[in-house]
Formats: structure tokens, C-alpha cells, sequence
């Protein structure tokens, strides 16, 4: 045993000497709710998925899983509603599914973003430096927490789109009379130094919403890396009809020359020592967003579950050449309506009070179970990955990923998945194996 200990020591350590890990994977904050009101999930040739974020990990081969954490979630969104407790319990399963954990800190009891930038109820009212505190403590408090139930996160989040502010403290991607940088600054350093000291082993992501302009990335994270925070990801949100197209190709005819790829591109050359992830992404399946879009990409792709997959498609492959851009993650896989459960079609049994469909599976509200969204049924001499969105991320970090089935982690291969070069396998009580269950 001990010498295949040190096997697979040696190949992790040449693997993190030759490539960065990729991170595939998607935020499931809202999975233990749908779990809890009975929602049924069905795979592509129909059948019942048990476990649903055993079967990402499992038949995806998706390797990483955010959730994000409220301090005294009690507002009436019911999406808002991950507080320590519920976040551990979410975070050891992920652990033991063998897959990578991203905790995403909102300081905050609601949402956070660019246009929301409140304190905690508690925190209200704090002088900048009792403000770094607060931060210093409960992020201490919690990895503390999330570290006992065996939940301790491989990847932090000090903040959820945070560009425009936190905590109150207003700052701006350029100059700006109103801010506070040096209390905006102090309370990144103090999340950033509190999960160093209880978490050394996991990356920090500073996370902003902004990915197609350059001049407000290249001005924000200069800022933080010339003020000293520590950090290791470049975390941004990347939603088309907010922030426009992805590849050069397709704005040449159009006045928004705007697009997330040479974004990035230029990102990797300003910071080439950080590694950039879209740590939020997702597309509409049949409702276009009827408020706030800024850029109407159904030429490009429709609003449809074909549309759907086409984008994933293309992100990942636009993305996956770019060496900097080490993760994609989906924001919302599991959303599926309001719930199953005998009460569904009441305010007792809701799991959402609105719909934005940009999950991957049917609202289809009823006791049948939600299908997952495809471009057509699996037919001879295709698989998942041809017709399903989930299945065709892994893509991203499989250098050897072809769409085969091969390259689909089959249930029957439990153990730990490891990243090897960008290739997963599964370790399994010390031995490697490849995904079509060879023997390393």
C-alpha cells in the first residue's frame, strides 16, 4: 500500500509540475431544497437519477461544486437560505463524492453583487477596522466549522462579485471620489489571511462581474496585487446577455466588439501568474430574460434547450485552449421548478417563488420527474455528450475526452477522482484506474 501511495504521489506531484488542475463543475446551493420537496431528476435515456450530484461527478465526470454561504440567511427569497450549518452538510458530501469544494463567501445575510453591497444585519454600523474583524472572525469561525464535519474547502471565494464594493465599503473599477480603498482593501486581507491560516491548502478566488472589460479588470486587480491581497484565481461571472459574445468571430459585423475570449486573453497576459475561472455561467432554456439585457445573443444562440447546449459547447471549446482559464463553472444545474413534493403547486411546497430557467432539466412540475434538457434522444453512434450539456463540459480538462463513452465515469467506478495532466481517474483504496475501469 505504501508504495502505491507513493505512486500516486509521485504522479499528482509531476501532474501539478506539467498542468494546473481544471476545475468542471457547476453551483448546487439550492440541491439538499429540491431534495428536501421530492424533486425527481431523469437522465438522457429517461431513467431515474438517484443521487444527482453523485451522477454530475459519476456519469458527467464533472469534478467540482460550489455553495455559497449567507451569515443570518432570513430573507423571504428562498434561495437564500445557506447558513454554516447547512453548508457543511452540503460540503462533506461533496468531499466524499471525491470531488473538489468551492465555498463562496457573501458576507453578507442576502445576495451580494455588484449593485448589492450590504453588511450583514449584525455588522451594520462598524468602523472599517472592527468591520476587517467581523470578516476575520466568522471566516475563521466557519472554515473552523467546515473543517471538523470533514467539508474543508479546496477553493474560497473572499466575496461574491465584488468589484463595485462589500460589506457597505464602496470602491469602483476606476476613479472615483466616493470610495474607500483602504477599508475595502483591509477587509479582503483580513478574509484573505483568515483562510490562509485555517485552509492553507485551498485557493483563494476574488470574484467579479465584469469579464469582457478589460479596462475595468486590468484597473480592479491591479489594485488588490499592488495593496498586497493574496490571492491565487481571478474569478469572474460570465452570463451572454449581460456581458456579450464570447469569441472574436462572432461580434466582426457588430458594434459591441466586446467578447469574453480576448478578454481573457488579454487577463492572462496582464496577470499571467494568476489563474482565471468563470466560477458562474449559465443560458436560458425557453424564457428570455424580459429586463436588464444587455446584449441579445439568440443570434448566436437561441433561447431553446438546443440553444442551451450550443452555448456550453462553445464555452467549453473557445475556452479550453486558453492555458490561464483553469475552470468553468455553471451557476443553477439543478434548478427544476418549484419542487416535487404533495404540496407543489402551494406556497407550502415551493422551492423558488420564480423560475429562471437556466437549469439543465424540464420545470415539469409534477411527480413524472424532470427530464434533462437535450437537443434530441441519444440515437446509434451517439452519446450523452453529443446531445446533453452536463455530459460535454468535461471536455474542458479531459485532454483525451472525445465524446466517447469511454470518457464517461461510469457509477460502477466509485473512489476518489483525481486529476492527473488534465485526465481524471479514479483512486480507489490506493490503486489508479483510467475511466473505462483499466488498471493503472
Amino acid at each position: 500500500m505504501k508504495k502505491i501511495t507513493l505512486f500516486i504521489t509521485c504522479v499528482l506531484a509531476s501532474a501539478c509540475a506539467c498542468a494546473q488542475t481544471r476545475y468542471v463543475g457547476g453551483d448546487i446551493s439550492m440541491l439538499p431544497q429540491y431534495e428536501k420537496h421530492n424533486s425527481a431528476y431523469k437522465d438522457v435515456q429517461g431513467k431515474n437519477i438517484t443521487n444527482l450530484l453523485t451522477w454530475f461527478v459519476e456519469d458527467c465526470g464533472w469534478n467540482t461544486f460550489r455553495v455559497r454561504l449567507f451569515v443570518n440567511p432570513g430573507s423571504s427569497d428562498p434561495s437564500v437560505c445557506q447558513n454554516t450549518a447547512y453548508v457543511a452538510a452540503l460540503g462533506k458530501r461533496i468531499k466524499d463524492a471525491g470531488a473538489y469544494f468551492m465555498l463562496d463567501f457573501h458576507y453578507s445575510d442576502t445576495w451580494v453583487d455588484a449593485t448589492h453591497i450590504q453588511a450583514p444585519a449584525t455588522w451594520k454600523g462598524q468602523s472599517d477596522a472592527v468591520m476587517a474583524d467581523s470578516i476575520s472572525s466568522y471566516t475563521r469561525r466557519v472554515l473552523t466549522v467546515l473543517n471538523a464535519a470533514g467539508a474543508t474547502p479546496d477553493l474560497v471565494q473572499v466575496g461574491n462579485e465584488i468589484m463595485y464594493g462589500l460589506c457597505g465599503i464602496q470602491v469602483h473599477p476606476y476613479e472615483n471620489a466616493k470610495d474607500n480603498w483602504d477599508g475595502y482593501l483591509g477587509l479582503l486581507k483580513a478574509g484573505c489571511k483568515a483562510v490562509r491560516d485555517i485552509c492553507p491548502q485551498a485557493q483563494i478566488i476574488i470574484h467579479t462581474d465584469r469579464p469582457t472589460n478589460r479596462t475595468y479588470n486590468f484597473y480592479y486587480y491591479n489594485k488588490l496585487i499592488q495593496n498586497g491581497v493574496d490571492f491565487d484565481i481571478i474569478g469572474l461571472s460570465y452570463y451572454p446577455f449581460w456581458h456579450g459574445y464570447l469569441t472574436p468571430a462572432q461580434i466582426a459585423d457588430k458594434s459591441d466588439k466586446n467578447n469574453l475570449v480576448s478578454a481573457l486573453q488579454s487577463l492572462a497576459a496582464q496577470f499571467p501568474d494568476k489563474q482565471i475561472q468563470i466560477v458562474e455561467c449559465a443560458y436560458n432554456f425557453q424564457y428570455w430574460p424580459s429586463s436588464g439585457v444587455n446584449t441579445d445573443t439568440r443570434d448566436i444562440w437561441a433561447c431553446s434547450k438546443a440553444g442551451q447546449y450550443n452555448f456550453v459547447k462553445d464555452l467549453v471549446d473557445a475556452l479550453k485552449p486558453l492555458k490561464n482559464v483553469t475552470g468553468i463553472n455553471y451557476w443553477f444545474p439543478e434548478e427544476a421548478g418549484n419542487g416535487d413534493d404533495t404540496n407543489w403547486s402551494t406556497s407550502k411546497g415551493t422551492v423558488l417563488t420564480t423560475w429562471l430557467n437556466r437549469g439543465f432539466w424540464d420545470e415539469n412540475t409534477n411527480k413524472s420527474g424532470h427530464a434533462i434538457n437535450r437537443i434530441s434522444a441519444v440515437g446509434a453512434g451517439q452519446v450523452p455528450a453529443d446531445v446533453c450539456a452536463p455530459y460535454y463540459m468535461r471536455n474542458f480538462y479531459n485532454d483525451d475526452a472525445t465524446g466517447t463513452e469511454e470518457a464517461i465515469v461510469r457509477p460502477s467506478q466509485t473512489g476518489k477522482k483525481i486529476l492527473v495532466n488534465g485526465t481524471l481517474y479514479i483512486e480507489r483504496n490506493g490503486v489508479l484506474y483510467s475511466l473505462d475501469g483499466k488498471r493503472l
